[in-house]
């Protein structure tokens, strides 16, 4: 019994900074954009090969037109 002295308090101020830790984190902008990082890291907007991937789905040929089609 003299332990649930002790715990409650230090639960409940465990709580209160958790709290206080995630309204922090809200107000400082950390879940903004949850998206555009995690697909930003899978390309290289320097890579030659990205850059010819995006200009030919852009631009197809005469034969990639008619298989699609």
């Amino acid at each position: 019994m003299a332990a649930l002295y002790i715990l409650i308090p230090v639960a409940v101020v465990l709580v209160a900074l958790a709290i206080w830790v995630f309204f922090w984190a809200v107000d400082s902008g950390q879940y903004d954009d949850l998206d555009s990082p995690a697909h930003s890291i899978l390309f290289d907007d320097e890579d030659p090969k990205h850059k010819a991937g995006l200009e030919q789905a852009d631009n197809p040929t005469d034969s990639e037109r008619s298989s699609r089609d």
